[in-house]
This record gives structure tokens, C-alpha cells and sequence, in this order.
């Protein structure tokens, strides 16, 4: 074996190193993820991690779908199922779908395990290592570290207050051609980002749908936030406008609860028989238990109503941030979230949000450093803030405890710069945070 080790490298405390497949190097844990021991404490106020309020669902409803399930599908539930997932949660999923306007049939319905098991089999069907793939700036983190492990190069376009910008995008599609690269997809989260907050515009989306029908660019719309609005519905999903061109993910982690772990995907005919194979290639089949279970809660529950409760919820937990922000960080900026679960803050040009970061633990208040969410580590000037966990209570001491790192950052600065201004910063890039006047 330790002819295998190269020398002078640390590892001693790996000694397979030398034999990993090349693309095992995109694997590292993300700066979310590693931030889940920290924020667990519970004298933290963790502002960091995206967890759903599972506490808003009442516990006789689960508890009487488990029940329920089991005296009537046992059998089934705990044996093996199919690939694409059991027929009749698809025809749920169908239902759910319909609220935003999308019309689809079960058979064009894939179930994977989270939306990020579709996320990770899309990039394993179309990826080989150098391909392009373009994505917002910032994007969200569990996308980016499926598409370094395998060994895409990402390309950021930037947003502004009304999403991505149809010239933008374009732009990029020609320019990475015109260097000899292949595009093959569009990652976006149009409706809520994560983490930017932003929703992509009415007038933009059938643009962005164009631009890529035209220039043959394929569109994967990763939508886990869509019914979780607060003061209207956004528009219609970028599927509802191609679906011939356009791989849709949607998921049960953020309207029911994911420990379930149950996601899906519509894609056009050829891509969904690809992803069937692939789903079956890496666990042959999803956990039946958790799909029959799934569906009995759809039946028997008021689902709808459930959700609207989760609106309620997180609407009092934004308002509550944004109120917060606006008592005691007045001279940041961010913007203010229609839905989903973030609020993306930019700082004084003088801080960098993750060397600011030890100091906020200190300070028993957790936040996602922005260079987590760009593939090149940019982001140092932006932070993410998420309102879904923590109570409304907890968002103002976490918000104020924010505070006293911010204002004690710039302050160690002044002192060693001499000139710090306390000014709200403009970034006319119209990447990251948004300008002051989306407040």
C-alpha cells in the first residue's frame, strides 16, 4: 500500500488518495453543511441552514397517515417498488403540480430521493468533465458541489432584482461557444432563490425559455419553493412554457418535511426513460414506505391547508427579518422574498462574511458565508439569511447579535485602516446582493 501514498502530500491520514477516481476531487463538504454542528448548539441562534418548520404540522396528521398506511399497505410499503417511483404518489405529485399551472401525466413523473438525487442524475446524464454548465450568481450550494464532482465548469450570470437577464444569458451561450466550450445546460431556481431570495420576473421567463429553445441550450428548473408564497403567487414555471425543453424538480422537503426524502422530476420522453435507468442503476428502487406513506398523508390530509399554514409562518418570520435588519443593520442592504426561505444580505466593502464568521459564533449567532454559493469562492461581500427555522423571537436576538459583529468588524477596521465609511455599499455588477433602493 504505501507505494500508493505520494510524498510530502498528509497521506498518512488517507492512504487510498492516490487511487480515487479523478472526479472524487470535486467532493468536499460544503460550507453550509459544515456549519450544521455550530448552529445545532442550542445556545446558537442559527440564522444559517434552510431547515423547513416541521413543527407546523400538526403531529396526529402524520402520526394518522403512518397509521393508516400500515394497516392498509404494509405489504407493499415495505418491499421493493419501481424505478420512476409508485404510481400513485405520481398521481399526486400530478396534483400538486397543477397548483402552479403545470399540466403533466404520472408517466411523466420521475421520483428520486430529494430533489437533490435529480439534480445529481440530470448532471450524471449530460455532463463529461469540462462541459459547461450555467447558473445563477450566487447559486445554490448543493447543486454546485454535484456539478464540481463531476468536473463541470460553471459559469455564473448575474441577476438583478427581477431574476436573470435575458441578454446576459444569451451573451454567455455565444461566448462559451465561441471559446470552443460545450453549454449543456441552464440550472436555475427561478422562483424564491436560493439563496438570493429573488423571483424571476413575468416578462423575462418566456425570454429565458426562448433564448434556449433558439439556441438549443437545455433549461433544468430546480423549483422547491414555488407554493411557499406570501403576498401573490409568482408566475407560472419556465416548464409550463416548454416542456419539451425543460427538466422540472420539485420536492416534499419544503411543503411536508424532509425527512422523507422524497423529490421528483418531469422531463421531456427521452430524458425521463434516462433518468428512470439512472435512478434504477444507483438504488434500484426509492423507499417504498416512504411513498406509500406520502400518498396516504395527500389523501386523507388537507394539504392545502397545510401549506397556506406554512405561508403564515414563514411570512411572520421574513417580516420579522426584514423588521430586525431594519432596526439594527439599517445600513446593509437586502432584499424582501414574495416566498421561500432567505433573505441575501451585502455588507460594507470592508467585511468579508466568512473571515467575519468566527467572530458571529462568538457571538452565539450563525450565518451561510456568500462564497459558499459561487463556484469560484467569490461572494466574500454577501451572506445569507435564512428566517424558516428560527422563531420570530430568536430572528431579533440572532439579528441583534449579527449586529454587534457587523459593527464591531468595522470598528477593529477603522481603528487599523483609520478610514472606515459606514455607508451602504453600491455594487453596480447587479450580482449578489441587491442595490439598496430593493429594501
Amino acid at each position: 500500500m504505501s507505494d500508493l501514498r505520494p510524498t510530502g502530500t498528509g497521506t498518512d491520514l488517507d492512504p487510498w488518495l492516490a487511487t480515487y477516481a479523478e472526479r472524487a476531487s470535486g467532493l468536499a463538504a460544503s460550507e453550509v453543511r459544515a456549519l450544521f454542528a455550530v448552529a445545532s448548539r442550542p445556545e446558537v441562534v442559527s440564522l444559517a441552514g434552510g431547515m423547513p418548520y416541521v413543527r407546523a404540522i400538526p403531529r396526529e396528521l402524520v402520526a394518522g397517515a403512518i397509521d393508516r398506511m400500515l394497516l392498509t399497505d404494509a405489504p407493499a410499503a415495505l418491499q421493493y417498488g419501481s424505478g420512476q417511483g409508485l404510481p400513485r404518489l405520481r398521481e399526486h405529485i400530478v396534483e400538486v403540480m397543477a397548483e402552479e399551472g403545470i399540466a403533466a401525466s404520472p408517466d411523466d413523473v420521475v421520483t428520486t430521493t430529494g430533489s437533490q438525487q435529480a439534480i445529481d442524475l440530470v448532471t450524471k446524464l449530460f455532463i463529461d468533465p469540462g462541459d459547461v454548465i450555467l447558473a445563477e450568481g450566487p447559486s445554490y450550494v448543493g447543486a454546485l458541489g454535484v456539478f464540481k464532482s463531476y468536473q463541470a465548469r460553471v459559469v455564473h450570470l448575474p441577476m438583478d432584482a427581477d431574476g436573470l437577464v435575458p441578454e446576459v444569458l444569451e451573451a454567455a451561450i455565444l461566448e462559451q461557444r465561441s471559446l470552443g466550450r460545450t453549454v449543456k445546460f441552464l440550472y436555475t431556481i427561478p422562483t424564491f432563490h436560493n439563496p438570493a431570495g429573488t423571483t424571476l420576473s413575468a416578462e423575462r421567463r418566456p425570454r429565458i425559455v426562448e433564448t434556449c429553445r433558439r439556441l438549443g441550450v437545455l433549461i433544468v428548473e430546480d423549483n422547491p419553493y414555488g407554493l411557499l408564497w406570501f403576498d401573490e403567487a409568482p408566475p407560472k414555471p419556465l416548464q409550463t412554457l416548454n416542456p419539451e425543453g425543460v427538466v422540472y424538480l420539485g420536492s416534499f422537503s419544503k411543503t411536508f418535511a424532509p425527512g422523507f426524502r422524497v423529490g421528483w422530476a418531469v422531463a421531456p420522453h427521452a430524458i425521463r426513460e434516462k433518468l428512470v435507468l439512472a435512478t434504477e442503476s444507483a438504488i434500484l428502487s426509492p423507499s417504498s414506505f416512504n411513498h406509500h406513506l406520502i400518498s396516504e398523508y395527500l389523501e386523507t390530509v388537507d394539504w392545502r391547508a397545510q401549506i397556506s399554514r406554512f405561508r403564515d409562518v414563514y411570512r411572520e418570520r421574513r417580516d420579522a427579518m426584514l423588521a430586525a435588519l431594519g432596526r439594527y443593520l439599517p445600513n446593509l442592504t437586502w432584499n424582501e422574498p414574495n416566498g421561500g426561505f432567505y433573505v441575501w444580505v451585502g455588507l460594507p466593502e470592508e467585511l468579508h462574511s466568512k473571515q467575519m464568521l468566527p467572530r458571529a459564533v462568538r457571538e452565539l449567532v450563525a450565518y451561510t458565508p456568500g462564497t459558499g454559493f459561487y463556484a469560484d469562492g467569490s461572494g466574500g461581500r454577501e451572506m445569507r439569511l435564512s428566517f424558516c427555522y428560527p422563531t420570530p423571537a430568536d430572528i431579533e436576538v440572532g439579528i441583534q447579535r449579527l449586529a454587534t459583529v457587523v459593527n464591531g468588524e468595522l470598528e477593529l477596521v477603522r481603528a487599523f485602516a483609520g478610514t472606515v465609511s459606514l455607508a451602504p455599499r453600491r455594487d453596480d455588477r447587479a450580482v449578489g446582493a441587491p442595490p439598496p433602493d430593493l429594501r
